[in-house]
This record gives structure tokens, C-alpha cells and sequence, in this order.
């Protein structure tokens, strides 16, 4: 049989593909939809600052059971059928989206129902991130799995544009709609894991002790720099510039355009992402992609600063946009790093160490944000954490001169000849 050429030739992946497009869409419009109702009870009777730290404070409950659960999570996802994981976590998002339209209906809805529902996410997206990433590259051959990333990442880029702008739209129109919808979209990415096959797992490991299998991931990022480097370089630039916990802030008290606004605010880094990623599953990257990780954080930075200092709709919207863009060449460099240059059978637990960092640098960057924003104001907070991105950039340029040394995606000779497992195998 021949080796396809492309990962939508795989039935396996296009049900992979279905599933992260309808989660990604449900998870994008109810994390704009609980902000949004933070935001409006927390402003019945607080001041702007002290709204923008509860805000904050949603994505530390987010934040928090990830942090607990890291070290436990990459471990499961490469001893546990990894299908499995994401079914149970996606089926516990479905059951979270039910309650929380409950309530919504039922007048019930509090800060106390909200907060609770976001600690439900965070422990979904502990067990359900690892097993999804660890799952794609057993979907696939190895040397498609660049162009998988892109298509799977242009997908989850299409769901932030999209989930934003739905929820958005349909809480404009009643909230009973929005969670209703919600919910569905839930429920066919459960249908989507559910389509695919069985798929083998790495070697059993029964003779190493879990602690020590557990630490073996952290140890292997620490050891392998370009792995590190382009972890850590997106840790602290997204922690620093993230600005996504703010949106409403923007929308509702220095834009002035509401709910439908921050939808479309919201969808902004998601359209020059997935615009960006559907490039790259054309047009893989496969030169100085290290160089050019390094100028994106940097273009990153600049484009927030201007989200930051604007005061008008469309240049607000615009700057979005070229952050998102620069935002999927990093996100784009780094998972294909990793992917490549870990061996499979190590996939979960490195995956979960880059998780942690990711949920770092967004759930924490987001009660920084709120944070400083009532410590700075709004806007000092944005400039402050888009400076403080680029500052970090020229310093990770030096400290990690393997970042710029890196020109292609290719791993060590000896993870090219390691045994792959699913269709990778001729």
C-alpha cells in the first residue's frame, strides 16, 4: 500500500481533524462567554481594576489543577490509550457546558457556578492536551507530521476565530443559545475521538517506577536545548504579552463596541493564525526556522504594543491579527521541535512539561494581566507585558545560540530510525 502524502488522506486524522475544529470552537466560545459574564456581575458593583483582577483570577482557577496535574498527566497519556483520555475529558467539557446553560436558565448563574466551571476546564485540559498532542504523530508518517501540525493547528486556529465570534454573537442574541450551541459542538468532537480506530501504544514499561518514568520527561527537556529554548522563549513571551484576559476590558471600557465587539476582538489572533497555518500546510517552513521563530516573537511583541497604546476599533483588530499571525510561526517552530526531536514512547510526558508552560504562559499570563492591569491600568499592563516579550526575545537570542543555529525540523539520526507506532510504519 502506498504511504500517503498528506495527513488528510487518513481517515484517522480527518476524524482527529473533526473533533479538534468542533472542541476547539466550543472551549474558544465558552471561555469568551464566562469572561464576559465575569467581567459584567464583577462591574455591577466594582470598579474596572478590581473586575480586571477577577478576571485575572479565572485563569488561575484554569491554571492551578494543570500545574497539580502535570506531573501525572504525561504519564498517563503514554501508558493509557491516549483515545481514551480525550474522550473522558471531552465528555467531562460536554457535562460542564450542560451545567452551566442550566443555571443560565434557571437564573442561577453566579460568580461561584462560573469560577467552578473554569476549574472543570482546567482539569480537562490537564489529561486532554498531552493525549491529544501525543496522539497526531501515531496518526501519521513521520515525515507528513510537519504539514499534520500545520493542518491540525490551522484547524485549532480556525476554532479561535470562530468560537470567539459564535459565542460572542449568540450571547448577544441569548445566552440560553450560546451554552446550547456550546454544548452540541461539545458533543461532536466526543463523536469525532470516538471514529477513531485503535491505535498501538508505546512499549509497556512496568519495570520503571512511575516517579521515575514521571521525571524522566522534565529531564529530557532539560537536557536536549533546542527543545528548552523554544519551550521556555514562548513561556515567558505569552506570559509577559498575553492580553486575551483583558479583551472585555477593551471592549466594554476603552473601545466602547460590546459583546459583538469582543467577539471579533477576540477572533483577531485566531484569523492570522489560521491564515498563517493554512500557509504552512501548503508551504511547510524547512529553512532557518529557528531565526525566524526568534523575529515572529519579536513581531509578536510589537503588534501587542500597538494592541496596547490603540484606541481605535480597527487598528485594535488589525494589530490582533499580526499577532496572531507571528503567534502560529512560534507555535508552528516549536511543535514541530518537539514532536520530531522527542521519541515517541516520551511524547506524553514531554508534551506535558510544553502544556504546562503553554497553560503558564496563557492561564497565568492571564491573572498577571489582571493583576497588573489593576496595579497599572489596562493599558500600562499591555505595554508593560509586550516590552517585556521582546526584551526577552534578544536575551533567549543569546543564551540559547541553538535556536539560531537550527535550520530545518530534522532530529538526531537516532530518532529517525526509531520505531514509530500506527500508520508511520510502511
Amino acid at each position: 500500500m502506498d504511504r500517503p502524502t498528506h495527513p488528510l488522506r487518513i481517515p484517522d486524522f480527518r476524524a482527529y481533524l473533526l473533533s479538534r475544529l468542533a472542541g476547539t470552537i466550543a472551549l474558544s466560545a465558552m471561555a469568551i462567554v464566562i469572561g464576559w459574564q465575569v467581567y459584567g456581575i464583577a462591574r455591577q458593583t466594582m470598579s474596572i481594576q478590581q473586575a480586571a483582577f477577577l478576571l485575572g483570577m479565572i485563569g488561575m482557577v484554569q491554571f492551578v489543577p494543570l500545574f497539580l496535574l502535570t506531573p501525572v498527566v504525561g504519564l498517563v497519556a503514554d501508558s493509557v490509550d491516549r483515545r481514551w483520555i480525550v474522550r473522558a475529558t471531552t465528555a467531562l467539557l460536554v457535562l460542564t457546558s450542560v451545567m452551566l446553560g442550566v443555571a443560565n436558565y434557571l437564573d442561577r448563574l453566579g460568580l461561584p457556578v462560573l469560577f467552578c466551571a473554569a476549574a472543570f476546564i482546567g482539569i480537562a485540559r490537564a489529561f486532554s492536551g498531552p493525549a491529544y498532542s501525543a496522539l497526531a504523530p501515531n496518526l501519521v508518517p513521520r515525515d507528513v507530521l510537519p504539514t499534520a501540525i500545520a493542518v491540525s493547528s490551522a484547524a485549532w486556529q480556525v476554532g479561535t476565530i470562530a468560537g470567539p465570534s459564535v459565542g460572542g454573537l449568540l450571547f448577544a442574541i441569548h445566552p440560553d443559545i450560546a451554552y446550547a450551541s456550546v454544548s452540541v459542538l461539545f458533543a461532536l468532537a466526543l463523536g469525532g475521538i470516538f471514529m477513531i480506530g485503535k491505535v498501538p501504544q508505546p512499549p509497556a514499561q512496568a519495570d520503571r517506577r512511575p516517579l521515575t518514568r514521571i521525571l524522566e520527561g522534565f529531564a529530557y527537556v532539560r537536557r536536549n536545548r533546542l527543545v528548552q529554548a523554544a519551550i521556555t522563549l514562548d513561556l515567558f513571551a505569552v506570559l509577559l504579552a498575553g492580553s486575551t484576559a483583558l479583551l472585555p476590558i477593551y471592549a466594554r471600557d476603552i473601545l466602547h463596541v460590546g459583546a459583538t465587539g469582543l467577539g471579533f476582538l477576540a477572533a483577531g489572533m485566531g484569523v492570522g493564525a489560521a491564515s498563517t497555518a493554512i500557509f504552512f500546510s501548503v508551504r511547510p517552513m524547512t529553512a532557518n526556522v529557528g531565526v525566524k521563530m526568534l523575529i515572529a516573537v519579536v513581531v509578536f511583541g510589537l503588534a501587542i504594543l500597538t494592541f496596547g497604546l490603540s484606541t481605535h476599533f480597527w487598528l485594535s483588530l488589525g494589530a490582533l491579527v499580526v499577532a496572531g499571525c507571528a503567534d502560529m510561526v512560534s507555535v508552528y517552530v516549536r511543535s514541530s521541535l518537539i514532536q520530531l526531536h522527542t521519541p515517541d514512547h516520551m511524547r506524553g510526558r514531554v508534551s506535558a512539561v510544553s502544556q504546562l508552560t503553554i497553560s503558564a504562559s496563557n492561564e497565568l499570563g492571564e491573572a498577571e494581566s489582571g493583576l497588573l492591569a489593576s496595579l497599572l491600568g489596562p493599558v500600562g499592563a499591555v505595554v508593560f507585558g509586550a516590552v517585556g516579550a521582546i526584551g526577552v526575545t534578544l536575551l533567549w537570542s543569546r543564551l540559547y545560540p541553538e535556536l539560531k543555529r537550527a535550520r530545518t525540523f530534522d532530529p538526531p539520526d537516532i530518532l529517525k530510525t526509531e520505531p514509530q507506532h500506527g500508520v508511520a510504519q510502511p
